[in-house]
């Protein structure tokens, strides 16, 4: 089991303890994020005229936003792949019936090269008996 790993960040300005399984670079870049976020929020409109509670809420729906519209293009992403693993599918089973077709044609050829090889050997025994009888004849 890995053992937790605590990190000082600064948020908002102030300094906090973040405590995770995660890697300190980790807490520090969600520290980041959120720090991004503070600043995103703090150019809204009446954004100083709100009260802390408000601002809260701003600020969490604001990074709730961000979550549903990544997990969107994460799920978007998600079928893409399993499209594209679908196609991959297809295209593979459609190489091994090409390929189970082309050792078919292959053996099919191989078959005749062998047939025509038989004939061109029955074909020079009946040329050397024609020559023989015609060589008979003349003597």
């Amino acid at each position: 089991m890995t053992s937790k790993n605590f990190t000082q960040v600064l948020i908002g300005g102030k300094i906090y303890t973040l405590g995770g399984y995660e890697s300190e670079e980790y807490l520090q870049r969600v520290a980041g994020y959120l720090n991004g976020k503070i600043s995103e929020v703090k150019t809204l409109d009446g954004y100083q005229r709100m009260t802390p509670e408000m601002k809260s809420l701003v600020l969490n729906l604001n990074t709730a936003d961000d979550y549903f519209k990544l997990k969107k293009q994460a799920d978007e992403l998600g079928d893409q792949i399993a499209q594209k693993d679908k196609e991959l599918y297809e295209i593979k089973h459609e190489l091994i019936s090409a390929q189970m077709k082309l050792e078919s044609v292959q053996n099919e050829l191989d078959s005749l090269k062998n047939e025509d090889r038989e004939y061109q050997k029955k074909i020079a025994v009946l040329e050397s008996k024609l020559d023989e009888e015609g060589k008979s004849k003349k003597s």
